[in-house]
């Protein structure tokens, strides 16, 4: 997409800009403002900290009357949201992944922390899975959010390194890309058996992080 407004900054071209400082805010449409702003700033505790409205997108001026809000966490990221009147609901994902793979992580400071939030969120009517302790890289409990259905993480890091390992990180992203030409070599066409095929590499140990002997399957 090409930008619509003009800068004074000039930039070499081929330079790239300088690394993102940090998580500016993540953002969703939510059907009901008033029960998300409760959820996440009394039962989350982030304060709601900004809030507008326009009758128009501003990057697109496509015409969706909206409320936009704002809920801060300790380090100044932001939580955001977007209500338009009279857009329908999404269409439901193709696949029960979607539900689990996409995600928000919240960090807190120790496991004790992940632990405190357990008795809170089902003084809330709210359904926990774990804490769940996942080997040299996080101690984490997971929860929907009630009204928007957003699966949240609250989660202490086991490890230093879990976000600065950039080594052991490209070689499981270049292993990752092997195994899945070997399994679509193998099973043309056939995407059940590709995944089938991935996770027996898995458990060989391919792209697997040291130490860690794989989650087990689903009872």
């Amino acid at each position: 997409m090409t930008s619509t407004t003009t800068t004074s900054v000039t930039q070499p071209p081929g330079v790239r800009p300088a690394t993102p400082q940090m998580l500016s805010h993540v953002a969703w449409v939510t059907h009901d403002s008033i029960a998300t702003a409760e959820f996440y700033e009394n039962v989350m505790g982030m304060p709601l900290v900004n809030a507008f409205t326009d009758p128009n997108v501003p990057s697109t001026g496509d015409p969706y009357p909206f409320l936009h809000f704002f809920h801060r966490m300790q380090d100044g990221s932001i939580v955001a949201w977007f209500e338009s009147p009279g857009l329908p609901a999404p269409a439901p994902p193709s696949d029960p992944a979607y539900d689990i793979f996409n995600h928000l992580a919240l960090l807190v400071e120790s496991k004790e922390a992940v632990e405190a939030w357990v008795p809170w969120l089902h003084g809330h009517g709210i359904d926990t899975i774990g804490p769940v302790d996942h080997p040299g890289i996080a101690y984490s409990l997971y929860f929907y959010d009630p009204v928007n259905h957003i699966r949240l993480e609250v989660s202490h890091p086991l490890d230093p390194r879990w976000n600065s390992n950039e080594e052991f990180a490209h070689h499981a992203i270049a292993e990752w890309r092997e195994m899945k030409r070997e399994a679509e070599e193998a099973a043309p066409g056939d995407p059940r058996e590709q995944a089938r095929l991935v996770a027996n590499m898995i458990q060989e140990g391919r792209a697997r992080r040291p130490g860690h002997e794989g989650s087990a399957p689903a009872q």
